[in-house]
């Protein structure tokens, strides 16, 4: 079950790429972030911010995932990292990234940074029949009613 879930996840974060993302013990409120994937790696992907944003000193991180249909969720555990290497800047480089970048590639304030995955939780919100006639009448939910719950390392 645990690979069911990672694919739908992986699927569904490349179709809608946009995770809420704080530092741990930050204390901060976490922020959108889009991130920018390799349909070929599944350890992890990078982020454009700002070179003073909250995330830019990196570190232990948490991010969470809604899928846009609301019917998958992820709570996902890794380490940011800046990145200096030019040509991953090139690589994701995007018009959609270039908007929040007055001087493009050479803006100071330019910063990737990379978010190393550790593991995941990950649920999916698939009422079948079953849980709908529970549901409807008042019967007990019981696990797996409402969907699927799996612990992964990513």
């Amino acid at each position: 079950m645990s690979d069911d879930i990672k694919t739908r996840f992986w699927k569904e974060l490349a179709d809608h790429a946009t995770l809420m993302v704080a530092i741990e013990g930050a204390h901060q409120h976490a922020i959108p972030m889009m991130a920018q994937l390799d349909k070929d790696n599944r350890g992890y992907f990078y982020f454009f911010h700002s070179a003073r944003g909250r995330l830019a000193r990196g570190g232990r991180a948490m991010a969470q995932y809604v899928a846009k249909g609301h019917d998958l969720f992820a709570c996902i555990s890794g380490t940011l990292t800046p990145v200096t290497d030019r040509t991953l800047v090139d690589r994701y480089w995007s018009n959609a990234v270039e908007a929040w970048y007055e001087g493009g590639k050479d803006d100071p304030d330019l910063l990737m940074l990379r978010f190393d995955l550790d593991d995941a939780e990950i649920w999916t919100a698939d009422v079948g029949i079953k849980g709908l006639f529970k549901l409807m009448t008042g019967t007990t939910m019981k696990e797996g009613d409402a969907g699927r719950h799996a612990e992964v390392a990513l």
